[in-house]
């Protein structure tokens, strides 16, 4: 029995050292590609592993949704890298002589993919910084959307009209992107209306808190505020500032609340006026006479 397993020993041991290929700085044997699983698996092992602790009850209740998205995103490039490293020097392949010898090679792709290497760069320091994260509103120009996912070359947003966009990261680090999530989950925003001069202001200020107050999606944490923002040509300008947490839709809100101030208006005999002009006629057969 002892001869047997001591037999069967051998055999694997000389099955498990087998080359099945070789070279002066490399040499591929079936123990080095099952030591290339192993380490491959143990980096899918522990990113699920740091990827389920997050995503737990215990960690998530204290953790933001886009910070453990980035900690996760982060983790995986990191422990992906150290493992093909890893798994590259055990079958005998210097990774330190090749970065040596290739230094040409990645000076002439560094000028031929600047722009790869810029959205690289960028998108490790939206990762890092955490200047975006998924579920993040964003505005960028006149268009406002969703961050969907960052990644290390491109970020995808999803905009109101449910068109992904997928955005070079250097453009989001070099240009102006305006963040409405990043600090707080509730912003103001405002609606000016025109009342006819003459109008009861304190009628109109009660009427526009009201609305603003009873809308479903204003926060009711932010007491909405009025006032009289200016002398117009033809109007009393008012504007109506409201806080909501719907920062996606917020249009559609604002549309609303334009559609109730009509409305209630109507009912209090207040008027819109639209802009008027007095011209003034000459005869010029009259003058001369």
């Amino acid at each position: 029995m002892v001869e047997a397993l001591n037999n069967f020993g051998n055999q694997l041991g000389e099955f498990l050292s087998m080359e099945l290929w070789q070279s002066d700085n490399f040499r591929l044997s079936v123990m080095g590609v099952l030591q290339v699983f192993a380490i491959l698996f143990g980096a899918r092992i522990s990113i699920w592993t740091i990827s389920r602790t997050l995503n737990s009850s215990l960690g998530g209740s204290s953790i933001e949704e886009g910070r453990r998205y980035t900690i996760v995103k982060i983790s995986k490039y990191l422990i992906y890298t150290v493992a093909l490293v890893i798994a590259l020097e055990t079958i005998g392949v210097k990774v330190t002589a090749i970065l040596a010898a290739s230094t040409a090679l990645f000076v002439g792709l560094g000028l031929g993919l600047q722009d790869a290497f810029k959205d690289l760069s960028s998108g490790v320091i939206i990762l890092m910084e955490r200047t975006l994260s998924v579920g993040d509103i964003i505005q960028m120009g006149e268009q406002i959307g969703k961050v969907e996912s960052v990644g290390l070359r491109t970020t995808a947003v999803r905009t109101r009209d449910d068109i992904l966009i997928i955005m070079p990261n250097h453009k989001m680090t070099n240009e102006t992107v305006i963040n409405l999530t990043h600090s707080e989950d509730t912003t103001r925003f405002s609606v000016r209306v025109g009342v006819a001069y003459g109008s009861d202001t304190a009628l109109v200020k009660q009427i526009l808190l009201e609305i603003a107050a009873d809308h479903p999606e204003s926060d009711p944490m932010h007491d909405p505020q009025v006032i009289l923002k200016d002398f117009g040509d033809s109007a009393l300008i008012f504007e109506l500032f409201f806080y909501t947490r719907n920062l996606f839709f917020v249009e559609k809100i604002k549309s609303e609340i334009r559609f109730e101030i009509d409305r209630k208006f109507r009912e209090a005999g207040i008027t819109i006026p639209f802009p008027q002009r007095t011209v003034w006629h000459i005869n010029a057969e009259s003058n001369k006479q």
